[in-house]
């Protein structure tokens, strides 16, 4: 049943996606740049989420779990790094550049749209560099094993 919900929310969040046209990189971008041709009609999608988000939490959260799952997932932090900032940061300027972020470009990319069809391997790519930095950094970080006795002086 978790892989049935999981499609049809999907399909239901590609849908929202493409009536909003936020599928179309150029209609995001327009969004984006406020100079003299700023399209503002992507804010009303952005207060229609927040508006039904608000409306619906509350109502979901009185249960005491969901219909599809054992539990809630909330999240378990809310404190602000400077991994989430650089993290926001690398996010925007991409969606700013290329005018997709991961659910309208892989929407377009379903719907053969070219720009989509070259964003989806870039951004597929960078998730993978991140996946080996992060990795490597992690590695970094942590605390290497001592030397074994036999090298101590003596």
């Amino acid at each position: 049943m978790g892989v049935v919900s999981a499609f049809v929310a999907g399909l239901l969040f590609a849908g929202g996606l493409a009536v909003a046209q936020m599928t179309h990189a150029h209609k995001v971008v327009a969004f984006l740049d406020l100079g003299p041709n700023w399209d503002p009609s992507l804010a009303f999608v952005m207060v229609g989420a927040i508006g039904v988000h608000l409306a619906l939490r509350r109502l979901v959260l009185r249960r005491r779990q969901p219909v599809l799952a054992v539990q809630f997932e909330q999240p378990q932090r809310s404190d602000i790094d400077g991994r989430l900032l650089a993290g926001s940061l690398l996010f925007g300027l991409g969606w700013g550049i290329a005018g997709f972020c991961p659910g309208p470009a892989l929407t377009a990319a379903g719907g053969g749209v070219s720009e989509a069809l070259l964003f989806v391997p870039a951004m597929l790519g960078g998730m993978g560099l991140f996946a080996v930095v992060d990795r490597l950094l992690v590695r970094a970080r942590s605390p290497q094993p001592k030397e074994a006795a036999s090298n101590a002086c003596g």
